[in-house]
């Protein structure tokens, strides 16, 4: 079988590791076949495969692949018996009881298991010595002064692996924590560190895990510090600067002296980068030296629309400013006469404050820092927005004050890259594109439906006025949010990925200060919007912001340790505000398309840690406003909360074929067959952990019908009705999705009483679900009703066609007035799973005519 690849930007400008996913169709991919790559001549090209996934057959649904490309276009995989040209990776791991040892012919690389040196570099006559730094700022007030205290804390590796190894491309994953000189431990850290086969360029994901009280320390600084050397004069020392467009060039010392101007030409040669000889010019180079040496150069992104790059002497003189921008393309290059590295951040400008800076560079020591965190900026401040509560006024979720950030996380990529000499400005700059560009292959949106391995959504339809007509209210829906992330300036190191929740038409301004009215934290799964939309067409704009969604919601929005572990915090101003700490957030449908499409470890871990955060709710009852503790261990909604167990359970039976997993699903699915009236009793059941078992607590109880299906968990059951054949279970989603239509007359006579159309709000949520039973059932009249729900805004809150209006407030905008991201969300959804399930069921001539007018 031949599967078609395409770049999801552009192709690299230089050779570059590629790692992507591919997904198969059921029984496809035997485990044991071999799997190959190809360019457009037919030739083979050298591949690293494993599997990330398997099908309940045992056959394999998602693998990962790693190659070095760079030129190559109309790449394709294969799984038919071919002659394949043989792996001549060169890439070497040996691993001792205190250190790791990497080489691949370009560089080597050995890490200590222990201790402050992270790793060392060595490259040609090139050394670099690596650490972890970090500031934390103590503030104390004493009468009437307030005395700032500023504490190093250098990290220490406490345990290194080699996580991953292969012929092409090798990962070795450090974790440990900041110490200063105390001893006192902070910020516990997980490094991971990509080697590739005869490469130069390093890759590092570095997470932070927050552990430190927001009203004790405050993180003033933190980053990766290279220490080194570098050879030749002062002139012969470069630094280059990638900024908005281009890179800009400085030596340490310049030539350019008032006797001797341009030196014919020299001085033009020296900003290119070039060494420059001055020996045979005695009189020219007595000028040079009595020019000022510059030692310290630095990039800070203060904002996502501002840099300034800076220099100084040394560190007892002031800092002068050399350049302003908007946004850097975040790349720094420090080298001598023998050549330098360059550092980098992917998302620099995003993630802002950040910096990237050289010191020494004319000395005999040089140091080179990426700042994650910059402290030429205000420190971090975690502490919540209010000293109270706003559940009524401002729908915060419990009156209990849980808001805190310890145990929160935040990842970052950074790069290095080492040369032999001095690379041209335009070399650079093109390095820099590539650290910025998500270089990934893709497969074609025909092919991710076919394989049914990611859910149950739609390829776009336009084979008729109505399908045309949804088409494009879902990519006005999609180009809003991308316009809007901008124009509203939701960036930075803990606010980029995430959206808002509301919007505030008298203000012009979404509710960013009220409660459970700002921030998203994954309300209404947004996520699976995104990631839906991504498969459906490709493209590269929606792919950045489902990525940046997933970062962001899957690390800074959950816990990774601490009391809340395995727990996410609904939307809130504070991303950890909200007392509500509820798995739906650390739901692995949120997340795991994005670590099948990259591979990418982090995402990988993460869902690994969520699989049993259903444990956590013991601690933390989800349901304890409404239910005391009693003869239960816990309380749980059928959704979103079992939805999200589940859907973590099946995640990691998928990727490990661990049966207790499919066990855990299977023992609520089958409790769920046994109650009055299946998916319908409930919504909140006891729930005991150790054995999964759900338990009757009544009909029609506490928790909202639809809050069971707005987290996802018409996602979560359909995929899984997909995998364990069971048609009872279909016949449950189906149940639940006619029923959410019937007359209140009907739905208590089905119920004898027990349920009531006042306890099924929201019906438009339960479009897809709707869907469904038509399918099923092959009902026209229930197509019908589900088409009714995402076209009458009545039921939807969605006028249509969605249409953007120009206002001038303190600076011109463009607004929808009645957005909100939750109803958005799950409209965008609900259509994407409709035309799925619906397009051999179309909307009726009557139905398509009553929407004619709003047609255009």
């Amino acid at each position: 079988m031949k599967i078609d690849l395409n770049w999801l930007t552009s192709k690299p400008n230089y050779l570059t590791n590629i790692t992507w996913g591919i997904p198969w169709k059921k029984g496809e991919l035997d485990r044991r076949s071999d799997v190959s790559l190809w360019n457009a001549e037919n030739q083979s090209i050298p591949v690293q495969t494993w599997p990330l996934a398997y099908w309940p057959d045992g056959s394999v649904k998602w693998t990962a692949h790693s190659a070095n490309l760079c030129e190559e276009q109309d790449l394709f995989i294969s799984n038919d018996e071919q002659d394949l040209s043989e792996n001549q990776g060169k890439l070497v791991i040996e691993e001792r009881k205190d250190k790791i040892k990497i080489n691949n012919e370009t560089i080597e690389c050995t890490i200590q298991k222990h201790g402050e040196n992270i790793f060392n570099f060595k490259k040609e006559n090139q050394i670099y010595d690596a650490t972890l730094e970090t500031i934390m700022e103590e503030r104390v007030e004493i009468n009437d002064k307030r005395v700032f205290t500023q504490i190093a804390a250098t990290g220490k590796v406490e345990n290194a692996v080699i996580e991953s190894k292969g012929d092409i491309r090798a990962v070795v994953r450090l974790e440990g924590a900041h110490y200063n000189q105390d001893g006192q431990r902070f910020l516990p850290f997980i490094l991971r560190i990509y080697f590739y086969d005869q490469i130069s360029d390093v890759k590092i994901v570095h997470t932070m895990i927050n552990d430190t009280p927001p009203d004790q320390y405050f993180i003033k600084g933190m980053g990766l510090k290279l220490k080194t050397s570098y050879r030749g004069e002062a002139w012969n020392r470069h630094v280059q600067i990638a900024g908005d467009k281009g890179v800009y060039s400085e030596p340490g010392q310049l030539i350019l002296t008032r006797r001797y101007r341009n030196a014919d030409g020299l001085y033009n040669d020296q900003i290119e980068n070039k060494n420059i000889n001055l020996d045979d010019m005695p009189e020219f180079k007595k000028q040079v030296q009595g020019n000022a040496t510059w030692n310290d150069f630095k990039i800070i992104q203060d904002s996502a629309d501002h840099y300034k790059v800076v220099k100084r002497r040394g560190r007892n003189n002031a800092w002068i400013e050399v350049l302003h921008g908007k946004r850097a393309n975040g790349l720094l290059y420090a080298g001598g006469a023998d050549g330098g590295v360059a550092i980098g951040q992917k998302k620099f400008w995003q993630k802002f404050p950040s910096s990237l800076e050289v010191e020494g560079l004319n000395e005999e020591s040089s140091s080179l820092t990426v700042w994650l965190w910059s402290p030429d900026c205000e420190a971090m401040d975690l502490r919540h927005y209010s000293d109270d509560t706003h559940v009524p006024s401002a729908y915060e979720g419990f009156e209990e004050m849980r808001a805190t950030p310890v145990g929160i996380g935040n990842t970052n990529e950074l790069f290095l890259s080492f040369y032999q000499s001095a690379p041209t400005a335009d070399d650079l700059f093109k390095k820099a594109e590539d650290w910025q560009n998500t270089n990934l292959l893709i497969c074609n949106p025909a092919y991710y439906h076919s394989t049914r391995a990611a859910g149950m959504w739609s390829l776009p339809d336009r084979s008729n006025k109505l399908t045309s007509f949804l088409e494009d209210q879902l990519g006005k829906a999609l180009q809003f949010y991308q316009m809007e992330i901008d124009q509203r300036s939701w960036y930075g190191f803990w606010n980029y990925g995430d959206v808002m929740h509301t919007y505030d038409p008298v203000r012009h301004q979404w509710r960013y200060d009220m409660g459970g009215f700002a921030w998203q934290n994954t309300e209404l799964v947004p996520n699976i919007w995104f990631w839906y939309a991504f498969l459906r067409s490709g493209n590269s704009k929606v792919f950045e912001m489902a990525e940046a969604m997933t970062r962001h919601t899957s690390e800074v929005d959950c816990y990774h340790e601490g009391e809340y572990k395995g727990l996410g915090s609904r939307h809130n101003v504070s991303h950890w505000g909200c007392g509500c700490k509820e798995v739906r957030i650390s739901m692995a449908n949120l997340y795991k398309i994005y670590y099948y499409l990259t591979a990418d470890e982090r995402t990988g871990e993460i869902l690994s840690n969520f699989k049993d955060a259903d444990q956590s709710t013991v601690n933390l009852d989800p349901m304890r406003e409404f239910y005391p503790k009693d003869e239960y261990p816990t309380h749980t909604r059928v959704g979103p909360d079992w939805a999200a167990f589940s859907s973590n359970w099946l995640c990691n039976w998928e990727r490990t074929e661990n049966s207790q997993y499919l066990e855990k699903i299977l023992t609520g699915v089958n409790d769920l067959k046994k109650m009055p009236y299946r998916l319908l009793s409930g919504p909140t059941y006891g729930y005991d952990p150790q054995t999964s078992h759900l338990y009757h607590m009544g009909d029609g109880n506490s928790g909202g019908y639809h809050m069971i299906i707005a987290f996802g968990a018409p996602q979560v059951w359909m995929e899984l009705a997909e995998l364990i054949n069971d048609k009872e279970w279909e016949e449950m989603i189906a149940e639940f999705g006619e029923f959410y239509t019937l007359s209140d007359q009907e739905k208590r006579r089905r119920t004898n009483g027990k349920l009531n159309d006042r306890m099924f709000n929201w019906p438009m949520f339960s479009a897809g679900m709707v869907a469904y039973a038509a399918m099923k059932k092959n009902d026209q009249e229930l197509a019908e009703k589900a088409w009714n729900l995402l076209l009458d805004p009545t039921f939807s809150y969605t006028p249509l066609p969605i249409e953007e209006q120009t206002v001038t407030s303190w600076k011109v905008l463009n607004e929808i007035p009645w957005i909100t991201t939750n109803t958005i969300s799950q409209w965008s959804l609900n259509v994407i799973v409709c035309l799925e399930l619906l397009k051999d069921l179309p909307a009726g001539q009557v139905l398509q005519k009553s929407i004619s007018k709003i047609i255009k």
